[in-house]
């Protein structure tokens, strides 16, 4: 969705309809997670993908249709035929794509507030109807404090609502399955719900070449990139123009001033011990997912010394990735940020971090339903 947000909010100001086609199902190895979504206006206008190209044509034809019919539809697409021209997954996995039409001001008006709170950063869900005995499309936007729309069925939004609410917390997007009026354990309606949690942050410290390639690189993943750095003059906006925010502030100070959950991750391009050891101390009892700190190898073997004296335990050190990186040949800092960027994907999804010419499997690797 946010990567649509400028699309489909311009889109609306234009009254100009549309439709979004949202992958709600993926079995066995596809390109893009659940969630995925694609928008096609009447204009025949196109934003976003749901399978990085397998499919898009056909999805495109049931969308334009979807336009002049104002029906939702449910489409499946599994392992392509070659011969045939057919469409589907070269991957060899199956996805099912949901089309939704957006043709009255109302539509569109419904959807304005969901992309209205996604793009204030405020934690939101959205359940769907995909299939079953309610109304094919209905939608329930579930907030923290607050709902909208409904499914349908009173007991139904009320199931749903609360499931919403938990995979919202989860960070977790996913189908659940219900009895008509929302009865556990049956599977009379399956109901899609999709999460936007707020962008997860990323925290650079050390306002350095590298660390303005990595706040690029940072940006380009979807996260929320703060820069900290103690020198003034360092610590600027014109020097980091991509960057959510520039905070001129001891590093460790500031580390422990602002919030930091799992999803959060930390790049230490400081270089220096006084900033790097009360720095580390503070990041390895955070609950951060991932914690890179950049340094030759006897930098590094000189950082574990001076954190063991600090009185940092075997354990924690363990999170550290120092230095910093996978291993790609990497010279500029450009180089340097993508290196950094491939370790921190590896970490999130279980890579080997080898070419995938050398491995056999599945290429994607199991998204958990996240």
């Amino acid at each position: 969705m946010r990567e649509l947000l400028s699309q489909l909010r311009d889109w609306h100001t234009a009254g100009t309809p549309f439709a979004l086609a949202t992958v709600v199902g993926v079995r066995g190895s596809a390109p893009r997670a659940p969630g995925a979504l694609m928008a096609v206006a009447a204009t025949g206008a196109v934003a976003g993908s749901v399978s990085g190209g397998c499919v898009e044509s056909d999805v495109y034809e049931v969308a334009t249709e979807t336009l002049t019919t104002g029906r939702t539809e449910l489409r499946t697409y599994g392992i392509s035929d070659d011969e045939a021209f057919g469409v589907g997954l070269t991957c060899g996995g199956t996805i099912d794509v949901l089309v939704q039409p957006f043709v009255t001001a109302a539509d569109r008006d419904g959807l304005r507030e969901l992309v209205d709170t996604v793009a204030a950063g405020e934690p939101v869900a959205l359940a769907t109807v995909v299939s079953g005995a309610a109304p094919p499309g209905a939608r329930r936007v579930v907030l923290t404090g607050r709902v909208s729309g409904s499914l349908g069925d009173e007991g139904l939004d009320a199931a749903a609502t609360d499931d919403a609410r938990g995979l919202l917390a989860q960070g977790a997007t996913g189908s659940i399955r219900y009895g008509a009026h929302g009865e556990r354990r049956m599977q009379d309606v399956t109901v899609f719900v999709q999460t936007y949690a707020p962008a997860p942050r990323m925290l650079v410290f050390g306002a350095i070449d590298h660390a303005a390639a990595t706040a690029r690189i940072g940006s380009f993943l979807g996260y929320r990139v703060t820069v900290c750095d103690a020198r003034p003059a360092f610590a600027t906006r014109e020097r980091f123009p991509t960057a959510d925010e520039v905070v001129c502030a001891w590093p460790h100070t500031y580390l422990e001033s602002t919030p930091v959950d799992a999803r959060t991750v930390v790049c230490v391009l400081t270089h220096d011990p006084k900033f790097d050891v009360p720095l580390l101390a503070a990041a390895l009892r955070t609950p951060a997912a991932y914690i890179g700190v950049m340094g030759s190898r006897r930098t590094h073997a000189d950082r574990i010394a001076r954190l063991r004296e600090a009185g940092v335990g075997e354990a924690e050190l363990t999170r550290l990735a120092s230095p910093v990186g996978l291993d790609l040949g990497a010279r500029t800092p450009e180089e340097t940020a993508v290196s950094i960027a491939a370790e921190i994907i590896q970490h999130r999804w279980g890579g080997t971090g080898r070419p995938l010419g050398e491995l056999a499997g599945a290429i994607h690797h199991d998204r958990g339903g996240a």
